[in-house]
C-alpha cells in the first residue's frame, strides 16, 4: 500500500457532479490525501499506483462507474474501491469487483469509517478478510433493498451467502478480534 509524502493514504474521489465530488473530498481531506476526478474519463487518467482507495460514483454519463471499476481492475490496480451511488443496487453487484457500497448522501462518519476499515483490512494482508468484507457489504446492501422473495430467486445470492458464512468461520479461528471487527463493519450505514 502506498502513501502520500506525508504518510497518509491517497484517495481518488470520482463523481460527475462537481459539487458532490468536492464535498466528499472535503469530508475526508484531513485524514487522507485526496484527488478529485469529475467523471469516468478523468478518473482513469488520474489513476496510478499511488492511489490506495477510490470513492467511485456508479452512475456517470460519459463513462459509467461500472466500466471505470472494470478498467481499474483490468489495469491491475489492487486499490480499495468503494462504490458511491444514489441508484438502488440490483443483484448484478454480486459479480462486481469492488470492496464496499455506500448509498448517497453519505455521512462523514460513515465515509471515514468505511475507508478506515477497508484500508486496514487491505493492510492486514489477509485476502480472506478483504473478500469477507466485500461479499458481506454486497449482501447487506441487497438485503436492505430487495425483498426476501427476490433474493431467494437468485442462485448467486445464495452462493455468496454461503461463501460469507464459510469465510466467517475461517476468520473466526484466525482472528481473535474477528467479532469486534465485524461489529464495527456492521455499524456502518450503507443506505441513505
Amino acid at each position: 500500500m502506498s502513501s502520500s509524502a506525508d504518510g497518509r493514504p491517497t484517495v481518488l474521489v470520482v463523481d460527475d457532479e462537481t459539487e458532490v465530488a468536492d464535498v466528499l473530498a472535503l469530508k475526508i481531506r484531513e485524514r487522507y490525501e485526496t484527488r478529485v476526478a469529475y467523471g469516468g474519463r478523468e478518473a482513469l487518467e488520474s489513476m496510478d499506483s499511488d492511489v490506495d482507495a477510490v470513492l467511485l460514483d456508479r452512475r456517470m454519463p460519459e463513462v459509467h462507474g461500472d466500466d471505470v471499476l472494470a478498467e481499474i481492475r483490468e489495469r491491475g490496480y489492487d486499490c480499495v474501491v468503494v462504490m458511491t451511488t444514489a441508484v438502488d443496487p440490483d443483484l448484478n453487484i454480486l459479480e462486481m469487483d469492488f470492496d464496499d457500497y455506500l448509498s448517497k448522501p453519505i455521512e462523514t462518519e460513515t465515509l471515514l469509517t468505511t475507508l478506515d476499515q477497508q484500508l486496514d483490512s487491505r493492510r492486514s494482508g489477509d485476502p480472506k478478510l478483504e473478500e469477507f468484507f466485500s461479499v458481506v457489504s454486497k449482501l447487506e446492501v441487497l438485503e436492505s433493498e430487495l425483498t426476501p422473495a427476490e433474493l431467494a430467486d437468485s442462485d448467486e445470492y445464495e452462493r455468496r451467502k454461503r461463501e460469507a458464512e464459510e469465510l466467517g468461520r475461517e476468520l473466526q479461528e484466525s482472528h481473535p478480534d474477528f467479532e469486534e471487527i465485524v461489529d464495527t463493519f456492521r455499524d456502518i450505514s450503507r443506505n441513505a
